[in-house]
C-alpha cells in the first residue's frame, strides 16, 4: 500500500459518515497525532479524533500549532504544573514545542531559562519570555543554570534534545526536581542506572501526547486551551513559510536544510 505521510492538519468536514451527530458539514476541524495521511486534499477521520476549531483562530495558525500546542499543554499543566515562583528550563527554547513553552511558562509566573544555538535564536528566545537564554555553543549550561539559581537548580527541565544534554539536564536539577523528556533530536539518550537518580530524589518521565488525550474529554480540553490562549495572546505562532501540498518534497527539503525557521504549513 502506499504511505501518506502526515499527521495533523485542520480542513472543512464536507461529509459526515452515519451516525455522527456532533460535528456539522462546513464545520472547520482539525487534528494532531494520529491517523496518518495528512498529506492530501480530503481525509477520511474518526469523529472523535477531530475538534472543533474556532472561527477566531485562522485554518493555518491552528495547523501548525495542533501538535506542538497541545504537547505545550500537557508538558506545562499536568506533566509537571508549572506555578509562579518556579524555575524551569527549556531546552532547545527556540524551537517548536519550546517557542509555545518559555511563552506560556511565562505567562505562568515562572522564571524561564532557555537554552539555544545561536544569537539569533537567542533573540527569538528573550522575545518569547525566556528570563534568561543561554547559548550552549559558547557557555557550560549546566554551570550556567547554576549561576543563575545560586546553586539551587531548577523544579523542572523540559528536554527534547536527548542523548546530547540528557545528564546536564539531570544535573540542572534542584532536589526532587523533574526531568521531562519528551524528545530525542540528538539521538537516544545513553543508558544509566536508576541510582543516578537517587542522590536529589528526581523524578524522570518519558511522555507522550497520546496518553495524555486518550479519551475525548482530555482531547477537547487540551485543544481548548491552547486555542484559548492563542486568541487571548498568551502564545504567539510563527507561520513563517507555506507551501503548497504538490511542494511538499522540498518544504522537506528545505526543513532538512534548515532553511526555515518556525512553522511550515502544506495548502492544498
Amino acid at each position: 500500500m502506499p504511505f501518506t505521510p502526515g499527521m495533523e492538519a485542520v480542513g472543512e468536514v464536507i461529509a459526515l459518515g452515519p451516525g455522527v451527530t456532533d460535528r456539522k458539514v462546513g464545520e472547520v476541524v482539525g487534528y494532531a497525532g494520529g491517523p496518518m495521511g495528512s498529506y492530501t486534499e480530503e481525509q477520511i477521520l474518526p469523529a472523535n479524533k477531530v475538534v472543533p476549531v474556532p472561527p477566531s483562530i485562522s485554518p493555518s495558525i491552528a495547523a501548525s500549532v495542533m501538535l506542538k500546542g497541545m504537547t505545550a499543554q500537557f508538558l506545562l499543566h499536568r506533566c509537571f504544573k508549572v506555578e509562579p515562583g518556579h524555575t524551569i528550563l527549556v531546552q532547545a527554547a527556540a524551537g517548536g514545542v519550546g517557542s509555545l513553552l518559555c511563552q506560556w511558562a511565562n505567562a505562568l509566573g515562572a522564571t524561564v531559562i532557555g537554552t539555544v544555538s545561536t544569537k539569533e535564536k537567542a533573540a527569538q528566545a528573550k522575545d518569547d519570555g525566556c528570563h534568561h537564554v543561554i547559548i550552549y555553543k559558547e557557555e557550560d549550561f549546566v554551570a550556567r543554570v547554576n549561576e543563575i539559581t545560586s546553586g539551587n537548580g531548577v523544579n523542572v527541565v523540559y528536554d527534547s534534545v536527548g542523548k546530547d544534554t540528557f545528564q546536564g539536564s539531570l544535573a540542572c536539577l534542584k532536589t526532587r526536581g523533574y526531568m521531562v523528556s519528551f524528545g530525542q533530536s540528538s539521538g537516544t539518550p545513553d543508558p544509566f542506572p536508576l541510582s543516578v537518580l537517587a542522590p536529589k530524589s528526581l523524578f524522570l518521565t518519558r511522555p507522550s501526547l497520546m496518553q495524555y488525550t486518550a479519551t475525548r474529554d482530555e482531547l477537547l480540553e487540551t485543544a481548548g486551551e491552547v486555542f484559548a490562549n492563542i486568541a487571548s495572546g498568551v502564545l504567539r505562532v510563527r507561520v513563517n513559510h507555506t507551501y503548497p501540498l504538490s511542494q511538499a518534497a522540498q518544504a522537506h527539503a528545505d526543513l532538512e536544510s534548515r532553511k526555515t525557521s518556525g512553522s511550515v504549513v502544506l495548502l492544498p
